[in-house]
């Protein structure tokens, strides 16, 4: 069960996470305050941004990778793919049922 990790600028973090779970390509998304310090242009920049932890399926993460990039203001956004090897049954049954398009809860 992969787990994608984003960041995003805040105005455009909570955007994106509702996205993701209205389209159900993630179960759900938390959004944690962060700030990050990386080199772009040659410069050093530090800036406020949001970590999305988007929990989905193998199945869907490719669609959800390309429902980021649409919706992400930055032309290279980081996007990372974890994979969970223990995942307690109970939360990967409710998120296995919260992506499928049939699920109504």
């Amino acid at each position: 069960m992969p787990t994608a990790f984003v960041t995003a600028p805040r105005d455009a973090a909570t955007d994106i996470a509702r996205t993701l779970v209205d389209d159900r390509l993630a179960a759900c998304v938390n959004l944690v305050d962060c700030t990050s310090v990386y080199r772009w242009d040659g410069a050093v920049h530090e800036d406020d941004e949001v970590i999305l932890l988007a929990k989905t399926t193998d199945d869907r993460y490719g669609t959800l990778v390309d429902r980021v990039e649409e919706r992400h203001p930055y032309d290279v956004p980081c996007i990372e793919r974890f994979d969970e090897d223990d995942v307690l049954d109970r939360f990967r049954d409710w998120r296995e049922g919260a992506v499928e398009s049939d699920e109504t809860a």
